[in-house]
């Protein structure tokens, strides 16, 4: 089983910037493929950022340009450095690790940009 938590959000004004941590524990999550979601109320899940075990990312065509998702392979630990931030940024932030049989999920951090 991996265990995931997501830590960093908070209240920021528009054009801020904020980073994301996402630490995996009960296993190495390396060779793991990662990414962030994002849900807002009354949406679903939006993929957000994904970084492949090898350290390639792709990203959601709303935050190109603006967000940043990187890993630390020794801390097994995933960010997501968001920059320029809008109010429709807006949402819960989720973590996820795409295992060999199964998806594991964190609990979300809430991410709320002033306008």
């Amino acid at each position: 089983q991996v265990q995931l938590v997501e830590s960093g959000g908070g209240l920021v004004q528009a054009g801020g910037s904020l980073r994301l941590s996402c630490a995996a524990s009960g296993r190495t999550v390396g060779s793991y493929h990662m990414a962030w979601y994002r849900q807002a109320p009354g949406k679903e899940r939006d993929f957000v950022a994904q970084i492949t075990w090898s350290g390639s990312g792709t990203y959601a065509e709303s935050v190109k340009g603006r967000f940043t998702i990187s890993r630390d392979y020794a801390k097994n630990t995933v960010y997501l450095q968001m920059n320029s931030l809008k109010p429709e940024d807006s949402a819960v932030y989720y973590c996820a690790a795409d295992g060999p049989t199964r998806r594991f999920w964190g609990q979300g951090t809430q991410v709320t940009v002033s306008s």
